[in-house]
């Protein structure tokens, strides 16, 4: 099965000192056992780099930008990185018309659009709720928890 991994995946996965690092890594590792085809977007990247170098008083990891460069070619090695096509904004649109996004979940949506045009059907993320009424629009997407994965 093909799964789309959310940045707050990432995010953990470079973050060692995290309390969920371990989740996240079981997390991953468990669907690579199982055989299942773990992707990334240029937009976890965006968001990846974001987060990385945000300093610590800002929710962030306060990494030097070519620290967080390094872990972007890292994941870049480790997940398939999808192409950004141009159906992913209608199908984005679409989306968060019908489900009347606003706010910072647009970048949420951008992500099951993404999983609606590339027919992922699972979405791995430690923000279950975010996803949670995006994931229930047609075509419609499983939202796992990587504590249950």
């Amino acid at each position: 099965m093909a799964i789309l991994i959310d940045t707050s995946i990432l995010g953990r996965l470079a973050n060692r000192s995290d309390a969920a690092h371990v989740v996240a890594v079981t997390a991953v590792a468990e669907l690579h056992r199982r055989g299942e085809w773990l992707n990334i977007t240029a937009q976890n990247l965006v968001e990846f780099r974001n987060f990385a170098t945000r300093p610590l008083t800002a929710n962030g990891l306060g990494l030097a930008p070519t620290v967080a460069a390094g872990l972007a070619t890292t994941f870049e090695a480790s997940f398939p990185l999808l192409d950004e096509t141009p159906a992913i904004y209608p199908a984005w649109r679409s989306l968060v018309d019908a489900v009347g996004v606003v706010g910072k979940q647009v970048h949420d949506a951008r992500l099951v659009a993404v999983c609606h045009v590339y027919r992922i059907t699972h979405l791995l993320t430690f923000n279950t709720g975010h996803f949670s009424r995006l994931a229930a629009a047609s075509p419609g997407v499983v939202v796992l928890d990587p504590q249950s994965a």
